[in-house]
């Protein structure tokens, strides 16, 4: 017989797996083309393993109702949101004076945000504000300068909530509100493990939100909107750093920040509830979707969301639980 060639005396973790569609799941690999691709390495003198794919594990195991558990130093199970007035009684103008300093020789640049030069009047051809077109001024905080006229005119085009995000460097000036619909907040701890996170509990929160008609703070005031896949569940580990991210979505919650209203990257469709640039884990048991765990940046990387919102641990000092 001839020799036995070098890839038998490999140790079996060597050998090449494809993972194949089982009978209830499903594999990113069709069957029949892991089967063609079984033969072919087989030709070629290769060996071949084939294995089932992981499972998607969405919700935990069933959990009942003496099970689940308040979290210690978080008052309350569940919270509420309304529509939020904005704030009334100051003009825009008004409202930024208290952000900005006045340039009295502007620098040889463009505007950011008419992309006029800032020595030259506003190029902003939208409603007029009641400010000169050339006066110029410089936020205080991040030092970037803009046409006063064209920071009114965003300013009017936001939330009017009396915070201002600079265009440039989103520095945040006052408290940065949203404008997510009435809905409810529920969060609690269950007695299941995430993967990663084996030496704690889990925080369940269930976001609901029912279909609505758009406010004027909407894209579309008036017309009706959807409201797809609530409740929607999900998870965050019991440990330190896990109650405090809770604590800072409660803030984030209150302030209208987790969702909005508008097109869905996933489907399409216009008019409809959709996240709002802070991520949240909504698989428990996986992560084939990247929406899960484990995944040992996540709760480092939703801090940094949330503080590119405005808020971080200063905030909680200024809400109430």
């Amino acid at each position: 017989l001839p020799p036995a060639p070098m890839w038998s005396l490999l140790a079996p973790c060597r050998v090449p797996t494809i993972p194949v569609k089982n009978l209830t799941g499903s594999s990113p690999v069709n069957p029949a083309l892991a089967g063609i691709t079984g033969i072919l390495m087989s030709a070629a003198g290769l060996p071949v393993c084939l294995t089932r794919p992981p499972k998607l594990v969405l919700h935990p195991p069933p959990v009942s109702k003496s099970e689940i558990e308040s979290i210690p130093g978080i008052s309350h199970t569940c919270r509420k949101t309304t529509k939020k007035q904005a704030k009334k009684g100051k003009t825009p103008e008004e409202v930024l004076k208290k952000y900005l300093q006045k340039v009295r020789h502007p620098p040889d640049e463009d505007c950011s945000i008419c992309m006029e030069r800032l020595s030259a009047p506003s190029g902003y051809k939208g409603p007029q504000p009641a400010v000169k077109p050339d006066l110029v001024g410089k936020l205080v905080k991040c030092g970037h300068v803009f046409h006063l006229h064209c920071l009114v005119a965003m300013y009017n085009n936001g939330n009017k909530d009396g915070s201002l995000q600079c265009p440039t460097c989103k520095t945040i000036y006052g408290v940065k509100t949203g404008t997510q619909p009435p809905g409810k907040m529920e969060y609690h701890i269950i007695p299941h493990a995430l993967p990663g996170h084996s030496d704690c509990k889990t925080i369940r929160i269930i976001y609901s939100i029912p279909p609505g008609v758009q406010g004027p703070e909407h894209p579309n005031p008036g017309k009706s909107f959807t409201a797809r896949g609530f409740p929607r569940h999900c998870y965050l580990p019991d440990s330190e750093k896990g109650r405090k991210v809770l604590k800072l979505l409660l803030v984030a919650w209150d302030r209208r920040l987790i969702f909005a209203i508008g097109t869905s990257s996933t489907t399409g469709e216009s008019d409809t509830v959709i996240w709002n640039e802070i991520h949240h884990k909504t698989e428990f048991g996986s992560n084939l979707t990247g929406h899960g765990y484990p995944d040992i940046n996540y709760l480092d990387n939703v801090l940094a969301e949330l503080a590119a919102q405005g808020i971080t641990e200063e905030s909680l000092a200024q809400e109430k639980d």
